[in-house]
């Protein structure tokens, strides 16, 4: 999946009126997932993705594995994106759903297997077709 493609999806599944909000809404998720992930696993992701993608997965601080929970990251988000908390946790869903579609079913589990079992409910509910949000 292309850049524009990744974007103008993630611009729908969120029903975000602008692609800006929704760069923004993408480049807050892929950034703050990437600092969850350890060792190589956010440059595995990345190596999946367009270069712009793949650029915030490796922005901030990539790799470390740095250990937060779940409501952490929304907030993580939140502050990024500049958006209330409950949009951002919607826009993170949304991003984390078109992730799911770009990306091989491996790396997936790659990335779930490093994560605590609370990111299960981010990726269940983002999941490509649950309409449960």
């Amino acid at each position: 999946m292309d850049h524009d493609a990744f974007i103008g999806q993630v611009q729908h599944r969120a029903h975000l009126s602008s692609r800006g909000d929704a760069e923004r809404a993408t480049r807050a998720t892929l950034q703050t997932l990437g600092e969850r992930l350890a060792g190589g696993e956010a440059k595995d992701l990345a190596s999946q993705l367009p270069p712009q993608l793949a650029q915030y997965t490796l922005s901030g601080l990539p790799g470390l594995g740095e250990r937060f929970p779940l409501d952490e990251f929304y907030l993580r988000v939140s502050d990024r994106e500049g958006a209330n908390l409950q949009d951002a946790t919607h826009h993170a869903q949304a991003v984390i759903g078109v992730l799911q579609t770009a990306v091989s079913k491996g790396e997936i589990d790659d990335i779930l297997a490093q994560l605590p079992a609370e990111y299960n409910r981010l990726f269940i509910t983002a999941a490509p077709g649950n309409t449960g949000w």
